[in-house]
This record gives C-alpha cells, structure tokens and sequence, in this order.
C-alpha cells in the first residue's frame, strides 16, 4: 500500500533540527529508504511530503515516529489511477446511472 505523508514543521523547528535527524536515523538504519517512493520539499521550506510503500502500518510509524516532535503529519492512504482505464469506468457508471433515472 501507498501511503501519502504530509508534513509541516512546527514553528519552532529549525532546519539544522530536521537535517541532524535525518542524519541520525540514516546512520542507524531507520529510515528504510527501500520504502520511501518520494520524497518532496515544498517551495519556501517547512514542509513537503513523502510517499511511502508498506504493507504494514507499523513499518511506516517506525519511519515517521522519529520526526514527531519536529513535525505534525496527515498521512492518506493512495492509490494511482491509470488514465485511460480510470476514464472507461467513469463513462461506464455514467451510462448505468443515466439508464436508471
């Protein structure tokens, strides 16, 4: 499953704070970048999102919990839409929805 991390630093955060606790968790392997499908800062700082890969919720509280105290998270679950398909199903529901009023 996919799951969508948003986050904002508190406004007492500063940056070193973030950078230092990254460094922390790499260096003791706790990040689980094998997990992480993206990772985006958002323009002006203090925020940004992850995309993270897990079937297993605590793998992704073990990556996030770290950061708390830095940072408040809204973390959704996701899924991708393929196009083409995603279109045919809505044209689809549309016609069933039509033929029955």
């Amino acid at each position: 499953m996919l799951f969508y991390c948003a986050y904002t630093w508190y406004p007492a955060t500063r940056p070193e704070q973030v950078w230092r606790r990254v460094i922390a968790q790499d260096e003791a392997r706790a990040n689980q970048p094998e997990r992480i499908r993206g990772w985006y800062d958002l323009a002006g700082g203090g925020g940004g999102f992850l995309l993270i890969e897990t079937d297993d919720v605590r793998d992704l509280t073990a990556i996030l919990r770290p950061y708390m105290d830095l940072m408040g998270f809204d973390v959704r679950a996701v899924s991708e839409n393929q196009y083409e398909r995603t279109i045919a199903e809505i044209r689809t529901a549309l016609a069933q929805m039509s033929g029955e009023e």
